[in-house]
Order: structure tokens, then sequence, then C-alpha cells
């Protein structure tokens, strides 16, 4: 595969992300889309009310023009772009309905339930329409479990699901889920390009210079966040490339940072709900460091250079590397 043309298509991303930033950013300002703050969440954050979001028109738009100039057309092609932009469409609509109608919390949950299992439906039509292989690798092993369609497919759509909501837990401090997810999509780009799956390596190379290229004005202290229209779709990004690829379980491990932000959540609730205690200060877990006084980079540091050692353990355990 042309590594030339995987690092053309982050660079293009990347400065059509630049380019557009500065255009998309005062449209935000002007159109009052501005960052709503829990009022429970750490105190420093209050500053940050009112700063543009939706940023994540600026992410998948970059992205959408390198994937359609540089990818080569197939099934796998339309599985990328109908998991990232359809995933990033719901994040849209969650993220334009609390700030337009003021509610707070965006769609319900069963209408955001009911968009998530449309993509993914749509996801699975075309992976059964090409054949797409039900056995599912254990990393670092040669082992393959193969329950066929019946489960596999279910477990498809709960992955998707799964993956999206972690990766949008995972934002919530200035350049932590810029940083975290294009090292992940780094390695999952390596993935792609061993498994010979054009599609699948220029989407993680657009969506990788799309999160850089946004970086730039999202570093703290950011002067744009991406909201759920950018995580849900990088998210979307994401799973989608580790089912073409055939690394569904090593998600577990190259996407570890975001495993571990959604199981705070789910311990933290657990615990709440059943002893009426918390087991963090605050979840996810990335604000209990801040709320233990942790400044907002070093926690945003810390977790980029953990993503790092588990995406270089994720492609150590990968098939043939």
């Amino acid at each position: 595969m042309d590594f030339g043309l995987i690092l053309l298509t982050i660079g293009v991303s990347f400065i059509l992300a630049v380019i557009s930033a500065p255009l998309v950013i005062p449209l935000l300002r002007r159109l009052k889309f501005g960052q709503q703050i829990r009022g429970e969440g750490p105190q420093s954050h209050l500053k940050k009310a009112g700063t543009p979001t939706m940023g994540g028109i600026i992410i998948l738009l970059a992205f959408t023009l390198a994937y359609l100039k540089f990818s080569v057309v197939n099934t796998d092609f339309y599985v990328l772009l109908v998991a990232t932009l359809g995933f990033g469409l719901v994040g849209f609509l969650d993220d334009y309905i609390k700030i337009v109608f003021k509610r707070s919390l965006g769609l319900t949950p069963r209408q955001k339930l009911i968009g998530q299992l449309l993509f993914s439906g749509i996801m699975c039509a075309l992976l059964i329409s090409e054949g797409h292989s039900t056995a599912i690798g254990v990393p670092g092993t040669q082992l393959d479990l193969d329950w066929g369609p019946w489960f596999y497919y279910p477990f498809i759509v709960f992955m998707m699901m799964a993956v999206t909501n972690a990766v949008n837990f995972t934002d919530g401090l200035d350049g932590l889920l810029s940083g975290v997810s294009a090292i992940a999509l780094g390695a999952f780009a390596v993935i792609a390009m061993q498994a010979t799956s054009l599609p699948a390596a220029v989407c993680a190379a657009a969506m990788i210079g799309a999160v850089l290229g946004f970086l730039v004005f999202n570093a703290h202290p950011a002067k744009v966040f991406m909201g759920d229209t950018g995580s849900l779709g990088i998210g979307g990004a994401i799973g989608a490339i580790s089912i073409v690829t055939k690394t569904e379980l090593l998600f577990l491990i190259v996407g570890g940072i975001f495993v571990i932000e959604m199981l705070s959540v789910v311990i933290q609730v657990i615990s709440f709900k059943t002893r009426g205690k918390r087991i963090f200060k605050m979840s996810p877990i990335h604000h209990h460091f801040e709320l233990s006084g942790w400044s907002e980079w070093r926690v945003v540091v810390t977790f980029w250079t953990a993503g790092l050692v588990l995406a270089v353990i994720g492609l150590y355990l990968n098939k043939g590397l």
C-alpha cells in the first residue's frame, strides 16, 4: 500500500481543517452556539462557558473532503462513510437541540438510541452484502471465534454504540479527545495498511489530519469545542475501522483510554445507585484527576502518553506485526 498516499491524505485533511476553522468558529459564535458548563463540574471550567461548540463540523468537513478524494469506492468505503457521518449526524442533532432549544440533555435517550441503531443497521446490511467474515480474532493469538452471523451482527451493533459513547465520554478537557483519538487512529492506520484495506487506511488518515487540524484551535485554552458532532463522528470512524480490518477486540487495547473513561462512568453510577457512595470525585475519570489537584494540561498530557503506550501494545499484539 502506498504510504505516501496516507501521508498526503493526512496533510490535505489537516490543511482543510486549519483553513476552515477560522471561518466556522466566528459563524458558531454569531449563531450563539456556545458551550454550556455543568455547575457541579470543576470550577475552573466555568470560564469556558460560551466558547463555541459544534466544532465537530470542522472535523467532519475536512475528513469527508479528504476521504472522498483519496479513497477507492467499494463496500468498505460506504461502511466507513455511513459510520462516521451517520453517528456524526446523531451528535449534530444532539448538539443542535441542546443549544437552540435550550434542552440540556439534547436528544432523548430513545431518540439517540434509534439514530445509533439505524446507522449500525445500515452498516450491518452493507457488511452482509459483501460477505464480511463473522470471525472475531483474539488479540495476541491466532485464535478466531466464529459463532455465526446471529451473534456477530448484534455484537457489531453493540460495539458501535459502546465505542461511540466511550469516545464521547473522553471529550471533556481542552485537546484531550483530539490527541487521544489521533494516537488511536494512527495505530489503526498502520493496522489497515497491514490488512491492505485502502478505504480503512485512508479513513484513519483523513480523520487523523482532521483532528490534528482541529487540535490547533482546541488545545488549551480552547477556542472551540467539538461537541457530540465531533466525538460521535470520531467514534463512528474508529469503531468502523476496527470492524473493517477485523480487529474488533483490539479496540479494547488500542482504544484503552476510551474504555477506561467509559468504565469509570459505569462504575460510578453502579456504586452510587447500589451503595449511595461515589468511587471517583467525579466521572468520567479525567475530572477525578482535575478535582484531585492536577492541572488540565497535566491530565491531558498524561492521558495522551497512556494512549500512546496502549497503541504501541495494540500494534505489538496485532497479528502479523
